[in-house]
């Protein structure tokens, strides 16, 4: 399912009749790995361009969320999201560890981003992003059982361009990006981009008396695009991002339903000021390099996709404080580090046979990370007994090979049928260490964590087919049908208390997805209106459970049933006017959960609102010699649960979000200058809940409050 964009008639031109048909800008996209048409693809993707990225200011992946139907994003840090996907996500305790991996994944020009968070979205001169919904596991296949996202950037090409843009605005905000791209002959083309984002924090630090959760952060990005000869496409690109900022102390919720005691004593109630000894820290360097090449032969067209990744990642969170009151005194912090790196190559083949009725592509894909990652934690309680550091050290070597091919068959002029199939073999082998470094640390973890330090591998093999049938009913309507098998990797618990919850692994996780769609145009083009309904059923869920006072307990504990419904649409009801926005319907359920002690069938799946929406509404028109844009964006989440055992206090409330942008264009069409808002309800949003259920805390990170500022930008 996909929204397309609708190009806007040159100013000036005379109003259309309402009876012709809507010029159509043609949006392409990537969602089977080869180039076509959005509305022709038999899966449910949402497609936002450059153009739309820009107009509704979208940022972040968690702006990309509100307007995405069945995508939700939590985040324990501004740098570690959880995604989930029609439901299907990956909890905190199993993506922090360097075992674990996402259940929906990020890929950035074809290239699998295993580690270290989303790229910026500025720095890349995206052409689109792409939302991926259902399983994947057949021509993306490892860990896509949820969907993906994927960042498309623009290739560098003959034409000069040039973009600078500078922002100010609240919170001491400042934001500068530049981007060219030049011709070096008629065969070697050069772009590049550089961005630089700081602000100061959205929260206030009472006892340090500084602000926290800030940003600072730098990008920069280099392309070369070569045709040697006609047949001969090669690309090779490097990027880089720098980021150094406080960290974000989490809020102490000391609401009397959930709280109360000694933990709560002269704490700020205000969600925005915290009470944490420290600051903390939040460090990223992502340094990325990659080749692609593209042969087109007699026979097909042969891609090479080579890439190397290398991410270093630093956090110190003070998750609980309460510092300010002595002799109550209470301390809790999570620290770590993090160097990974990922080395993957791909082969595919793209061909045409029988007339151009059989499409398909076979390939080849390897993926080598390694993963180094120490974690620790400092308790410091008000009794001597009570206080300690642990420390975590793991290191992870994962390997995955596969095998894919897809076809599709023109059964007649209006009928296609789909089938393919993924082999994948994974292993992982790895060393986890758990130790006191001062202590008792008395309770646990602390207190039970008597020293190990052990080897573990493992190793699995999935097979994830893909059938789909779609036919062409008509010009504008578009049917299909489909049912494709995902797959998560399998791993180990990196913060285990004992030696055998560390080196025994946790399986895979598979699930089934069945849809039906609808991709149609209608009045003219005037109106695109597509919907999907599907049903999934998902087996071996990885369930990390937070034992309070011990650990995260990862196991395969869970079967789960997840229904729903998606529609999304986009119109102009006038030259100037145009409409767009989704819907989606979700019902999840556990119809089998049961851990000992405790049985959570029946409860919903984690982050999976049963209604969400959005609408924006987009108005532009010539003022004189002067073009003028404004677009208003609002959307609104259901009430979910942050966790599997849907106690209230870890309740994700239903919430909204209102954007606005106002952008003139002066008469040369270089210049522009916007006035932009976002979130301004100011709406007071948990991006995650951490609830000790034997001490009634529940500790807080929030999103945004309300923004607001002034871009002026150049195009040259």
């Amino acid at each position: 399912m996909l929204v397309p964009a609708i190009a806007a008639p040159a100013f000036g031109q005379e109003a259309a009749e309402i009876d012709a048909e809507v010029t159509y800008e043609t949006v392409v996209v990537t969602a089977q790995r080869r180039e076509q048409s959005l509305q022709d693809v038999p899966v449910a993707v949402s497609a936002f361009t450059a153009e739309q990225l820009k107009n509704s200011s979208i940022e972040t992946i968690q702006d990309l969320a509100l307007r995405t139907p069945g995508l939700t994003v939590g985040a324990v840090d501004p740098i570690q999201n959880n995604f989930s996907l029609r439901g299907i996500g990956t909890a905190a305790g199993i993506s922090q560890n360097a075992g674990g991996d996402g259940s929906v994944v990020v890929f950035v020009d074809g290239v699998y981003a295993g580690r270290g968070g989303t790229p910026d979205l500025d720095v890349l001169d995206l052409e689109r992003v792409e939302v991926l919904r259902g399983p994947q596991g057949t021509l993306f296949g490892k860990n896509a059982i949820g969907g993906l996202i994927q960042f498309v950037s623009r290739k560098p090409s003959d034409t000069p361009s040039f973009f600078a843009e500078g922002t100010v605005g609240n919170f001491s905000r400042y934001n500068v990006t530049l981007r060219g791209n030049v011709p070096l002959s008629d065969k070697v083309f050069l772009s590049g981009g550089l961005a630089h984002k700081q602000r100061d924090g959205f929260e206030f630090n009472e006892t340090t008396g500084n602000d926290v959760n800030d940003q600072d952060v730098t990008t920069a990005r280099l392309a070369a695009r070569f045709l040697p000869s006609e047949n001969l496409d090669i690309v090779l690109r490097a990027d880089g991002t720098w980021q150094d900022q406080a960290g974000n102390p989490r809020d102490n919720n000391c609401d009397a339903t959930f709280n109360g005691g000694v933990h709560c004593v002269g704490v700020n109630p205000d969600p925005r000021i915290v009470n944490a000894y420290i600051d903390g820290q939040i460090f990223r360097q992502i340094n990325s390099l990659s080749g692609e090449l593209n042969w087109t032969t007699d026979f097909g067209t042969l891609t090479s996709l080579t890439a190397l990744r290398e991410v270093k990642y630093k956090f110190r969170t003070p998750f609980f404080s309460n510092p300010i009151n002595p002799p109550t005194q209470i301390e809790s912090t999570d620290f770590g580090r993090e160097e990974a790196t990922q080395f993957s190559q791909e082969l595919r083949f793209a061909f045409e046979a029988m007339n151009d009725r059989l499409q398909g592509q076979v390939g080849l894909y390897y993926l080598d990370e390694d993963i180094d990652r120490l974690q620790g934690q400092i308790q410091d309680f008000p009794v001597p007994a009570q206080q300690g550091t642990a420390i975590y050290p793991q290191s992870v070597n994962a390997k995955s090979f596969a095998v894919f091919g897809q076809f599709d068959y023109a059964v007649t002029d209006t009928l296609t049928a789909t089938v393919g199939a993924r082999m994948t073999w994974e292993e992982k082998e790895g060393r986890f260490a758990g130790m006191k470094v001062s202590g008792p640390g008395l309770p646990p973890p602390l207190g039970s964590l008597d020293g190990y330090d052990v080897l573990a591998s493992e190793s699995w093999d999935a097979l994830t087919p893909r059938f789909a049938l779609n036919w062409q009913a008509s010009d504008t309507v578009m049917l299909y049908a489909s049912a494709a098998k995902g797959y998560k990797s399998g791993g180990f618990q990196g913060l285990s208390g004992t030696a055998a919850g560390a080196s025994t692994p946790y399986d895979p996780e598979f699930a089934w997805g069945y849809e039906l769609g609808a991709k149609t145009e209608w009045l003219n083009r005037r109106l695109t209106l597509n919907a999907a309904l599907f049903k999934t059923d998902y087996e071996d869920l990885q369930i990390s459970q937070l034992v309070p006072l011990c650990c995260v307990v990862v196991s395969n504990a869970a079967k789960a049933e997840i229904q729903g419904f998606e529609v999304e649409f986009v119109g102009r009801l006038t030259d100037n006017l145009r409409l767009d926005g989704s819907y989606s319907w979700l019902d999840t359920e556990f119809v089998e959960y049961r851990i000992p002690g405790t049985d959570y069938t029946g409860n919903e799946l984690p982050r999976s609102p049963s209604g969400k929406y959005n609408i924006g509404a987009q108005y532009e028109a010539p003022i004189g010699d002067f073009r003028l844009l404004a677009r208003v964006d609002y959307s609104w989440v259901d009430d979910a649960f942050f966790e599997a055992s849907n106690v209230a206090a870890q309740l994700w409330p239903e919430h909204d979000n209102l954007d606005a942008r106002l952008a003139v264009t002066l008469p040369d069409d270089r210049w522009q200058v916007s006035l932009w808002g976002k979130n301004l309800t100011d709406e007071l949003v948990p991006t995650y809940v951490t609830y000790f259920g034997p001490f009634r805390q529940t500790l807080v990170p929030y999103s945004p409050p309300r923004t607001y500022g002034l871009s002026l930008s150049y195009t040259m």
